[in-house]
């Protein structure tokens, strides 16, 4: 066992484990978006868990660090709160703000996140990415909204890690990246039907499932 010291507090874990899921076990807030526990990698992708070790000269995204040796850590600190509240205003820069007609309003990491950084929803300094307005509905059961999608990877990785034929991946370049759903087998439909981990895994409310039997424009809110 290894034994941390996390803003003062003392704490014992297995080697190799993951830093920020062992403060997030512990009960220390670190914020993330794109961490998902059963991943055998991490994404590292929002750029939001930063922390600072003891002997490190910079700020580390916590996802990245296994535990090898004994660490002191700050999650609290002036840089580390400035690379945060830098990455939140970027992703809210290509996020659409629409709360109030989303599903996932008041269970959205997004306004968690702000609220816990005190940064507003409305970046004003920075120009507005503009996605795709439409909401896409060819997949057979879920309505993706590309304006939520704040490019964390959970449903792809969930999806690429729970199914043979993963129905979901990336496509383009820089901020003109989407997710996209891909399969066109429709012998998949029923296993996919059966799982809905993507739709779980979504922590902004840019997938929702639609009601079984419903048409594409019905979906659960």
């Amino acid at each position: 066992m290894v034994e941390l010291i996390v803003d003062g507090h003392r704490m014992t874990v297995p080697p190799g484990q993951q830093l920020l899921a062992a403060c997030l076990a512990e009960g220390i807030y670190i914020p993330h978006l794109c961490h998902l526990e059963e991943a055998p990698r991490p994404a590292a992708a929002c750029r939001l868990c930063f922390v600072e070790i003891a002997g490190v000269p910079a700020p580390q995204p916590a996802c990245t660090i296994r535990v090898a040796s004994a660490l002191k850590v700050r999650t609290d600190t002036p840089a580390v709160r400035r690379l945060q509240r830098m990455a939140l205003r970027l992703l809210l820069s290509a996020h659409h703000i629409d709360c109030r007609r989303c599903h996932a309003n008041r269970a959205c990491a997004l306004q968690s996140i702000a609220r816990f950084l005190k940064v507003g929803l409305h970046p004003k300094p920075l120009m507005a990415i503009a996605r795709p307005d439409e909401v896409d509905r060819h997949h057979p059961f879920i309505d993706h909204y590309p304006r939520r999608c704040v490019l964390c990877g959970r449903c792809v990785r969930t999806c690429r890690n729970g199914n043979d034929h993963p129905q979901f991946s990336f496509t383009g370049r820089g901020i003109d990246t989407v997710v996209r759903h891909y399969a066109s087998n429709l012998a998949l439909d029923k296993r996919c039907s059966e799982c809905r981990r993507c739709v779980a895994a979504c922590p902004v409310g840019a997938l929702q499932w639609r009601r079984e039997g419903a048409g594409a424009s019905e979906s659960v809110d």
